[in-house]
């Protein structure tokens, strides 16, 4: 487990100028996120124009909405409570640490496989969270609106998946490209996987339906998520995972993502049914025992893999090509 000391996440994390103290990242991690939520505000002030301010205070908005442009909607909501998010860190990069961006874990050498890969296995692992769920007898198919379900729902769904990609991306950015790589890089990698699995979690506690249960899968996510882009090197794959992982769960299966209702309607309806201690409840199936299983199982893959060489694309300490200079 060479990768775990010497992740290469780890190497680009200290190409800057200075690393900032661990007194400092774990609060501005929170700073960040918060500012970030911000560049909502647009989105919000052009809902209220076009469909009233109490529609929106109410969130009645999206009631005779169509499911396209209810899709549409919540792609925007979810793509610019998070651009602004990519905009601080740049620039904190850039005039504190004296790094650029790419250093974060996006260097373009391999980035389209990686991310083809990681969305793949996401997909795969939340499908193996459905299965046991199946397999328990917890699952029954729901029939909904017709036009929010099934292919008439398919461009709500596309649409969504676009916001998806934006706000899976923009929690890794945060937690596994710099709260991470950071802490790991200026003290030990074991601290930085902990810390930053704690503040993902913690960002959750305040969700609809949250229990100790949901907070620990979270926390188990944040792990298998900073050993994911450790052993990978990268950040690609892991922002594919993360963003296929809440679509499937909220527009393909039809459940709540993490205590939160997803719009643009959803490819098949599941509704799941039995205790919450397996089902996860109003917090969805985040909250329940068949995705600490999975998650479970995907970090022993990841730890003990042997076969998984190819996830080690880039973690040796080599010098990073001029190449990247370009990168994002």
């Amino acid at each position: 487990m060479n990768w775990f000391d010497n992740s290469k996440l780890f190497d680009l994390a200290r190409r800057g100028l200075r690393l900032t103290h661990i007194a400092a990242v774990i609060p501005l991690s929170l700073i960040f996120i918060i500012v970030g939520q911000f560049g909502i505000i647009p989105v919000i002030a052009a809902l209220a124009l076009i469909y009233g301010p109490d529609a929106v205070l109410q969130n009645t908005y999206a009631a005779n909405m169509s499911n396209t442009l209810a899709g549409l909607w919540m792609g925007l909501q979810l793509i610019f409570s998070y651009l602004l998010l990519y905009v601080i860190l740049w620039a904190w990069l850039k005039w504190y640490e004296k790094r650029p961006f790419w250093t974060m874990g996006y260097e373009w050498k391999n980035a389209l496989m990686q991310y083809g890969r990681g969305f793949l296995l996401g997909a795969l692992t939340f499908g193996g969270a459905v299965g046991i769920l199946a397999a328990l007898g917890a699952l029954s198919f729901e029939q909904g609106a017709p036009a929010k379900q099934g292919l008439l729902a398919l461009p709500g769904v596309l649409a969504v998946l676009i916001g998806w990609v934006v706000q899976g991306g923009g929690e890794e950015i945060i937690m596994r490209g710099w709260v991470l790589p950071v802490i790991g890089a200026r003290y030990k990698p074991w601290l930085g996987l902990l810390i930053s699995s704690l503040i993902f979690s913690a960002l959750h506690g305040m969700n609809s339906g949250v229990s100790a249960l949901a907070l620990f899968n979270i926390a188990l996510f944040g792990a298998f998520a900073g050993l994911y882009a450790m052993r990978e090197g990268s950040l690609w794959g892991i922002s594919a995972f993360h963003s296929v992982w809440n679509w499937v769960q909220g527009n393909f299966f039809g459940f709540l993502v993490s205590g939160q209702n997803a719009a643009g309607g959803s490819l098949i309806r599941l509704s799941a049914h039995g205790a919450d201690w397996l089902t996860g409840g109003e917090f969805g199936p985040e909250g329940g025992l068949a995705v600490t299983i999975v998650l479970v199982v995907g970090i022993l893959l990841v730890l003990f893999w042997k076969k998984g060489k190819d996830l080690e694309v880039a973690n040796d300490s080599d010098v990073i090509s001029a190449d990247n200079e370009t990168a994002v």
